[in-house]
């Protein structure tokens, strides 16, 4: 567990202006968000899917997750926020995902409500636990994090079912249960958006997904609305998979190498990934110089 990243989630919340966590599915996304000097970074679960080459349909297991909030979390210094699905079974199965996501760096992460296996937050033809099912996850995820471990948000998924009173219900009974954050999925209007901050009894997250269910609004309105975590998870995964199809294409089309937006070189591109890192080390490490091998052979000479 990384204390140190989970007091900065905890400090940054309270700031005045929301954290602004964008969405990461591998370390190279991560690293991305982390060198744009965003203070967090999501670690998107339909990103991970698809990663993996499963559309966001509940594939996905608790280990396959947990591996990459350990991936993304040794890749950046700024805290993870990470989606937990359901919790992947019942209260005793939120228990191992909640300590297995600790164990791996996660700063906070997000449990629902909906019936395994989910489905992506903006599809249609959800179906949601019975809201005591969900606050039993909730009291374990809470309970066994104790007062030092990530942060649980709670998110619902009934807006789409039940309506937006009981979304809003269900949140503020889960930060009774111990819950740190509310998620209140997929609102249908602007001025749903607007209202849960206003309904919900403690700190909300805003979920941005471009062409989702959620109508698009700007981070100064999530904040002048009162949200303290806004989270974009497929803005990357979307650019990424453009970007490939276009450079792909021209390819095909040209049959040469196209030119990429920024144009890296080998050696600027593996700076990206940690390069002069593991430069420094070599030379402290590696090879002696030519000046070190002189006064080693010189000791030798002594004996």
């Amino acid at each position: 567990m990384n204390r140190d990243v989970i007091s900065r989630l905890r400090e940054l919340l309270k700031a005045p202006e929301p954290v602004v966590a964008p969405g990461a599915y591998d370390a190279i996304t991560a690293r991305a968000v982390e060198a744009a000097g965003f203070p967090a970074v999501y670690m998107t679960g339909a990103g991970t899917a698809a990663a993996l080459g499963y559309p966001d349909y509940g594939l996905i297991g608790m280990t396959e997750m947990a591996h990459n909030v350990g991936i993304i979390a040794q890749a950046v210094q700024i805290p993870v926020i990470a989606d937990a699905d359901t919790g992947y079974g019942n209260e005793l199965n939120v228990i191992r995902t909640v300590e297995e996501y600790s164990r791996r760096g996660a700063a906070a992460l997000h449990i629902e409500d909906q019936v395994f296996p989910k489905r992506c937050g903006h599809l249609d033809n959800k179906a949601v636990l019975p809201v005591e099912e969900f606050l039993r996850k909730i009291h374990a995820a809470a309970g066994v994090r104790g007062d030092a471990g990530p942060l649980i948000i709670a998110r619902t998924d009934s807006r789409a079912v039940n309506g937006l009173d009981e979304a809003i219900e269900r949140v503020n009974l889960a930060l009774e249960a111990g819950a740190d954050l509310a998620f209140v999925e997929a609102p249908q209007s602007v001025e749903e958006v607007f209202a849960i901050p206003q309904k919900v009894e403690g700190p909300c997250l805003l979920n941005l997904v471009r062409g989702g269910k959620t109508p698009p609004v700007t981070v100064a309105q999530a904040a002048e609305s009162g949200y303290r975590l806004v989270i974009v998870p497929g803005l990357l995964l979307a650019a990424v998979v453009s970007a490939c199809e276009d450079a792909l294409g021209e390819l095909s089309r040209t049959g040469t190498h196209p030119p990429i937006a920024g144009d890296l070189s080998i050696v600027e591109m593996f700076q990206r990934f940690g390069a002069k890192r593991w430069d420094d080390l070599r030379w402290r490490y590696g090879e002696p110089s030519g000046e070190l091998r002189g006064a080693r052979n010189q000791q030798q000479s002594f004996r």
